[in-house]
Formats: C-alpha cells, structure tokens, sequence
C-alpha cells in the first residue's frame, strides 16, 4: 500500500510537471512583458484556473475546514461572498486596471497619485507577503501533506516538527522552481492542470466522507448529519462564533474585496489577460467555482466534526485525518499530489508577485531607474531566491496557532484594509492628493498594528473584524474630507494605455448579477436568524 501511495504521488506530480513544460518551453522571458505578464496572452480558462488554484490552497483546504469543524457552515461566508467580490472585481476594476495597461497595483497609485505612493504600496505588499503569507501557505502545506500521506509512517520519524521541517524545505524549494524561472504563464499553466486534479479529489473527498458517515448514500448520510449536528448547518453566525453574522457587512466584506479586487499576488494574472472580455470570462466562472467551494472547504469540516470530535481530534488536523481514512491508497497518492499542487500554487504565485513587486516596484523605479529588462528579470529572481529562504525559515514557527485561516485573516487586516482604502479612493474619487492616500496608507497601517499588538483587549470586545471596518470608514472619511478642503489642483483624468482591448464581454453583466443572486439564495437556505437572539 505505501509503494501504491508514493507511486501514484510521484506519478501525478511528475505528469504536471512534464505537461507543463511542454506547454511552455517555447516562451520567451527575456522581456518584462513575457516574465511578469505572460506575454499579455492568457484566456479565460487559464485566468479561471490560475486564479482558483491560486487561493484553493493549503490554508483553505486545512484551515477552512478546520474553522467548519469548529463553526460549521456559516464560515462558507469566505467562499461564498467571494462571487461577489468576483462580479466587483469584473464589472468595476478590471477595465480601469487594464486601461491602464499596469503590471501591478502599485504601479497603478503611481498613475493616480505619485511615486511615492506606489512605493509605500509595494513595500507593504512585499513585507506582508514574505512574513504572512507564503510562510503561512508552506507551513499549511506541510502540515497537510504530513496527515495524508501519514509521514510518520512512512518514514519512521517520528518528530513532528523534523517532519515539518523537511516538508517545509521540499515545498519551498520545487515552488521556487516554477516562480523564479518560469514567469507567470507557467504559473497560470500548472495551476489550471493541478486546479482540475484539486476539484475532482475535492469533491471525492466529500462523497467517500459522506458515505463514511452513513453508507446508505450521500441524501441519508447528509439527513444524518443535519439531524446529529443541526448547529452546525446555519449560516448565520452567533457571536461566539468566528463569523458572527454583523461582521459580513464590515470586516469580512472589506477583507474579501481587497482579496479579489486588489491583492496582487491574485489579480496579477488577470493583468496578463489578452483582453478585456478574456479577463471578465476568466474572473466570472471563477465566482461561480467560489460559490460551489464549501462543496470542498466547508463540508469535510462538518463530517470529520461528526465522525472525529469525540476522539479530541484537533480542528486543524480534521482535514488530513479525513482524506487518509476516507481515501484508498492510490488515491491517497494522487491527492496529495494535487495538495502539493494547490501547495505550489499558492506559494509560487505568491513568489512570483513578490518577485514582481520589488522588480517593478523598487528595483527598477528606486534602485536603478532605466535597467534593461534582463537585468530587472534577474533582480526579481535573486529577490525570490532570498524570500523563499526566509519563508522556509520562518514557517515552522508557525506551529501551535490555535486557527491557522483565522490567523492568516487577522494578519491580512494588517495591509488590506490601508492598502483597499486607497486604491478604492483613487478609483472613485478624482480630487484626493497624493499626500492625502500616503498618509492614509501610513496611517492604516500603524493604527491596526497598534490595535492588534498594543490594544488586544480593545479590539477583541468590539471584534477584530469590526474594528477593521471601523478604520476603513475612517480612512475614507479621511480621504473624502481632505479632498474636499483640499482637492487636487485638476481633477484626475484616467488615460488609456493602449495596451489592452478594451471591448467588455456581452455577457458579463447578466452573469455577474446572476451569480450575486445565487450568493443570496444559498445564504437563505440555510439561514436561522433566531441564533442572533441567543446570548
């Protein structure tokens, strides 16, 4: 059963590797456009697969299905609200980024504000990325890889923390492969192959769980989950609760937004589309894929709760401990596999953007101005080689978080909430001056550290995520008051690059509104609202 195991693994891995290759091996990435933007050629399906496997990683499979073994299905709320973050992201901000023919956000505030706004962007993105994130995607990563494949087992090490250690390295080092030497189509490409491995194991993984609860079929194993755990099949969150329902409308939206409507590392490949229509085809079918996902990230939670709960099984442990008892051993190998894959994803897509930033951002604007495009390309892979390695050292320090997705939200307020303001002003308002965003950025930042490090108890009694909505209101108070004391000395004019097609596609608005109906829908059918009258 092992060889089965580590066969199948082996197999998969190398396979998208191998198609991945052969898919790419011709292109160019000798030039900043081909590196960072894939040659300004990526369709709808590539954007759809990239941008889901991007965020279906380890921090989502482990992490959001440990919070619904927890809290049940109300935290679907991340997945879910996404659609609608997706339908922002394609009827508003896409044509005004592609307008602009931009490679990254930053490079955007510059259009809109100054240089120095688009400095203080990239270096909070690059920070944020390096400390939080990618450290946050290997250390999930192994964790998961380690309960599927049972390491311990295998190996006979029996140390949990050798066990993440070694992961972390193998993760980092074959995801550095594919961000620094790649570019971004090869990103785009290996994400879509592992993203179609990841939805067809997702998905099993949900079915042989069901049939593991009751094998009379999936119906009678769901009628006995709803009966044994009918807490757990509400949509509403009490406020005991990690999503209590009055934070959809502050935190958790505005965190969602920022995600997909401003996050670099995800919108990236969006910038690289080969038109406007191809972008909004990509970002829609993704939000579709968004509202379907509890299929895979909320659900398992629930049935490992139910079958595991009583043995004291810890809520991130739920879901490697699932897919090991659930799946045979060919199959195991494969899924992994495909975890590795959303692993890499995540991590390399992260990388890449990183790498990104501090090219466009600060070696090539701030370092030396006028380098040639060999020479930034060369910049952003030496960048990357010495941000992975601080990542693969920093990760394992993770271990012992007591919510690992509700860690990785509460650190993402840090630079969301700031950096979103901003770019939400500069979108909408054309009289706000630059000073105005750059002490708002500033500002942002060293408010929420200061609640979250200074303030703990503070913060906690009116909710982290209330408190993030509390500051995003001020700062646009802030903007919205200084722009009318003190407004621009001409209202800014939005000009078109060139660089992109700009002829939307015809059906992007009756998608898009269908899907925010689906959101509401699917919300209403399991919502009890009587939860909200329980102290």
């Amino acid at each position: 059963m092992i060889f089965l195991t580590l066969g199948s693994f082996f197999f998969f891995t190398g396979l998208v590797g191998f198609l991945t290759w052969r898919m790419t091996r011709k292109d160019t990435h000798n030039t900043s456009s081909g590196y960072f933007l894939a040659g300004r050629s990526l369709t709808g399906g590539f954007i759809a697969g990239s941008l889901m496997l991007t965020n279906l990683s380890t921090e989502q499979l482990v992490g959001l299905n440990g919070a619904a073994f927890t809290d049940g299905i109300c935290v679907m709320a991340w997945e879910v609200i996404a659609g609608t973050s997706l339908v922002v992201l394609a009827l508003l901000y896409l044509p005004k980024y592609l307008k602009s023919g931009i490679a990254t956000v930053p490079q955007f505030l510059e259009e809109r504000f100054n240089s120095g706004t688009r400095t203080i962007t990239s270096i909070i993105f690059i920070i944020a990325y390096a400390g939080i994130l990618l450290p946050i995607i290997l250390y999930t990563g192994a964790t998961a890889l380690a309960g599927i494949l049972d390491l311990q087992a295998l190996t006979g090490i029996q140390s949990n923390t050798a066990i993440l250690w070694v992961n972390v390295w193998l993760i980092g080092i074959i995801g550095s492969l594919y961000a620094i030497f790649g570019g971004l189509r090869t990103v785009a490409i290996s994400d879509t192959i592992n993203g179609i491995g990841l939805l067809v194991g997702g998905i099993l993984i949900t079915v042989l769980g069901l049939y593991a609860v009751n094998d009379g079929g999936i119906f009678a194993a769901w009628s006995e989950l709803k009966e044994a755990n009918p807490e757990k099949f509400n949509s509403i969150g009490g406020s005991n609760q990690s999503v209590p329902f009055s934070t959809l409308f502050t935190g958790v939206l505005l965190l969602n937004l920022f995600y997909w409507t401003t996050n670099q590392q995800i919108i990236q490949r969006t910038f690289g589309a080969k038109n406007l229509a191809e972008a909004q085809k990509g970002v829609l079918f993704a939000g579709w894929l968004k509202v379907l996902a509890p299929i895979i990230l909320v659900f398992p939670g629930i049935i490992a709760f139910h079958l595991y709960a009583s043995d004291g099984l810890a809520a991130d442990q739920s879901y490697g401990t699932l897919v090991r008892n659930v799946l045979p051993a060919p199959l195991a190998g494969f899924f992994a596999a495909v975890m590795v894959g959303a692993i890499l994803s995540s991590f390399n897509s992260a990388l890449n953007s990183t790498a990104t930033l501090f090219s466009l951002g600060v070696y090539q604007h701030m370092i030396k101005p006028g380098a040639p495009d060999l020479q930034v390309i060369k910049s952003g892979k030496m960048f990357g080689v010495i941000i992975a390695v601080i990542s693969m050292i920093v990760a394992p320090l993770l271990a012992g978080q007591d919510s690992i997705f509700g860690y990785l939200q509460k650190m993402n307020g840090l630079y969301f909430i700031p950096i979103f303001s901003v770019v939400l002003m500069g979108m909408w308002n054309r009289n706000v001056r630059a000073e105005v965003a750059n002490s708002a950025l500033i500002v942002g930042f060293v408010i929420i550290a200061a609640g979250y490090f200074l303030f703990p108890n503070v913060v906690d009694a009116m909710h982290e995520f209330h408190f993030l909505g509390v500051v995003f209101a001020f700062l646009v108070f802030l903007m919205l008051i200084c722009g009318k004391v003190e407004p621009r000395d001409t209202p800014w004019e939005h000009a078109y690059s060139g660089d992109v097609d700009l002829t939307p596609w015809k059906y992007a608005k009756p998608v898009g509104f269908s899907l925010v109906a689906t959101v509401l829908v699917l919300y209403l059918a399991f919502a009890d609202f009587s939860i909200l009258t329980k102290v």
